[in-house]
């Protein structure tokens, strides 16, 4: 199995209460499935996404991606595999305000050392998000649904075998948001990409193979589609 997640707890301290993000999730996800992942706010989703990436350390439990123990790694290490095998669409977009489109787009790349540029990738992810005319306009003369393409430009531009999206389509009227998730479904299908979404919407989450459902840390349903 492409990504095994056993009986994984994460819990949070806020002052003296306890908050259990994961209570023993327990979940297996094949190569080049696209999965989506509900709840009410509070249920762990978020929590889900960032510590399979690597962001967050969970308490107990184990999580192996493609034969490596995520939490068997050291944060260097954790750098590099999130560099080489994951893609990431933050809730907050996380662009750099200096930074064109473009740039930011790119800069993942650049920070990893990758000097050759796939110039005709970069160029239908600009014209197939709609933002090819907004590529040298920094993060504050674009609207939310613009920023929030580049987002997911810069996720798709790096060539990993997972990408990970946390409400990729929160910025974005509802038929943006369907064009949107038609994209992130072809190209991770063309390339054999995993896709985890985390999203509180039924239209998003009707484009995923398979929906999770959780409820207070932990699965309450895994459901075909």
């Amino acid at each position: 199995m492409f990504i095994t997640i056993e009986n994984v707890y994460k819990t949070y301290k806020t002052g003296a209460s306890e908050v259990h993000a994961l209570n023993g999730v327990s979940l297996q996800i094949e190569k080049g499935e696209h999965v989506a992942i509900m709840g009410k706010s509070g249920s762990g989703k978020s929590t889900l996404l960032h510590v399979l990436a690597g962001l967050t350390r969970f308490d107990s439990g184990s999580i192996t991606i493609d034969g490596n123990s995520v939490g068997a790694m050291s944060d260097a290490a954790l750098t590099r595999f999130r560099r080489e095998k994951i893609g990431l669409i933050f809730q907050a977009f996380n662009l750099i305000p200096t930074l064109t489109a473009e740039e930011n787009i790119l800069l993942p790349l650049i920070a990893g050392g990758k000097k050759d540029i796939d110039k005709d990738r970069l160029e239908m992810l600009l014209t197939r998000l709609e933002i090819a005319d907004r590529r040298s306009h920094r993060p504050d003369a674009l609207s939310g649904g613009e920023q929030q393409r580049v987002a997911v430009a810069r996720a798709l531009m790096s060539p990993t075998d997972i990408l990970l999206a946390d409400e990729p389509t929160g910025n974005l009227d509802s038929a943006n948001s369907m064009k949107l998730c038609q994209i992130l479904k072809e190209l991770c299908k063309d390339q054999g990409r995993t896709l985890l979404v985390v999203t509180h919407e039924n239209e998003v989450a009707a484009f995923a193979d398979r929906v999770i459902t959780l409820k207070d840390g932990k699965i309450e349903q895994s459901v075909n589609n």
